[in-house]
């Protein structure tokens, strides 16, 4: 398995799908799989899933993809992606019970754990998930509709690297379905479509001088005053989709600009974030940016622009998914805020939601963990609506 993209740790231990949720997490955590070092995690799942007979095994580059082929007359996804951001002192896991010291104190300033929770590098965002579709995949070996499940890599980084872009663009056959679970943090609950986001350059010109004579410049990062002020004063929509509220957001990011301190600048640019509802379409969030800014001095370029998901939860496929997820108990149903792979599969023509163990308040931390709690009730719910056992 030895490959030069193994920085850490050469050749990881196999994955035991037999052994239990918490084992299993704590071991898809062990396996190092920062952003484009995903290789030894993805050969340890293939590995892993290539003798269950049960189950059809594809590897694209990093992202491994297995399918149940039973003739069910619906199919569905369940989606997950193995890399992670950089380590941040919180590699590799530590479990810690209730009472106990946690091994990073969190913003919050609290020392000790209020609940069992394993703690470490993508355990949150999203290892814990991957985890309860390698479970599933491995045991739930009759379900009542096909599943592909789909173990992608890149999703942390640049939108190039995505592996669920890659196979979506060449592959869709292989991705094809009635409904998809994206197994992203979702606080044991279920978070119905995504936020849309654009990012854009605004930016300023001026005439550079000396700053001991500024009458004989223009200050580019003075000009910025009038886009400040529009931004504080915004007024973000909040609107309702399929009752869930979903709350905008137009804020600066970054702010470049100046050369020197004794020098009046020429140029000053700013970045804003959008995050938008997904009634809007990328059309209708770039015109809806413009026109915030419409008159003043500025140029702006748009330089990205995703849409959203719509929360879907009127679609038989999901309708379902709740009714099966209820039979057990309550299931909190809230909107997405932020944006996830289920927006490419809602312009797949595939409804989907998020459902996953963590929640997301605490990915990408250094304090990242997910509650042992939510691993087993994730798990038990996903195996049980597999298997038909949950109607």
């Amino acid at each position: 398995m030895a490959s030069e993209d193994l920085t850490v740790n050469e050749i990881p231990a196999p994955l035991d799908l037999d052994a239990d949720i918490v084992t299993l997490t704590a071991a898809v955590v062990d396996v190092f799989s920062v952003s484009r070092q995903e290789r030894a995690l993805a050969d340890a799942i293939e590995a892993a899933l290539s003798g269950r007979p049960h189950l059809t095994v594809i590897r694209d580059g990093n992202t491994v993809i297995a399918r149940t082929d039973l003739g069910r007359a619906e199919r569905v996804v369940v989606a997950g992606h193995i890399d992670t951001v950089p380590e941040g002192g919180n590699w590799p896991s530590t479990i810690v019970h209730a009472g106990e010291p946690v091994p990073i104190v969190g913003p919050d300033g609290v020392e000790t754990a209020t609940e069992d929770r394993l703690y470490g590098l993508g355990s949150c965002d999203m290892k814990g998930g991957v985890a309860v579709a390698l479970r599933c995949a491995a045991h739930i070996t009759a379900p009542v509709r096909d599943v592909t499940y789909v173990f992608y890599e890149g999703e942390e980084i640049e939108e190039a690297n995505n592996g669920l872009r890659r196979i979506v663009d060449e592959h869709p056959d292989w991705i094809t379905g009635n409904f998809a679970v994206v197994m992203e943090p979702s606080n044991a609950s279920v978070e119905a479509g995504c936020q849309g986001t654009l990012r854009a350059l605004v930016s300023t010109s001026g005439r550079r001088s000396h700053s001991a004579r500024s009458w004989m410049g223009e200050n580019a990062i003075h000009k910025l005053a009038p886009v400040l002020k529009r931004l504080s004063k915004y007024e973000p929509r909040k609107v309702k989709i399929d009752g869930l509220e979903y709350r905008e957001g137009l804020n600066a990011t970054i702010v470049a600009g100046g050369n020197a301190a004794n020098v009046i600048p020429d140029e000053c640019q700013l970045t804003v974030n959008y995050r938008y509802a997904p009634d809007r379409s990328a059309e209708a969030a770039e015109a809806h940016v413009r026109e915030v800014f419409d008159g003043l001095d500025v140029e702006i370029v748009i330089a990205d622009n995703t849409p959203g998901a719509l929360p879907g939860l009127d679609k038989p496929a999901a309708v379902d998914f709740l009714a099966a997820l209820r039979s057990e108990g309550d299931v909190e149903v809230a909107p997405k805020f932020g944006w996830t792979d289920v927006a490419r599969f809602s312009r797949l023509g595939i409804p989907a939601v998020n459902f996953g163990p963590a929640s997301a308040l605490v990915a990408h931390a250094r304090h990242e963990h997910v509650p042992l709690e939510h691993l087993r009730s994730v798990e038990r719910r996903m195996m049980a609506w597999l298997a038909g056992e949950l109607a």
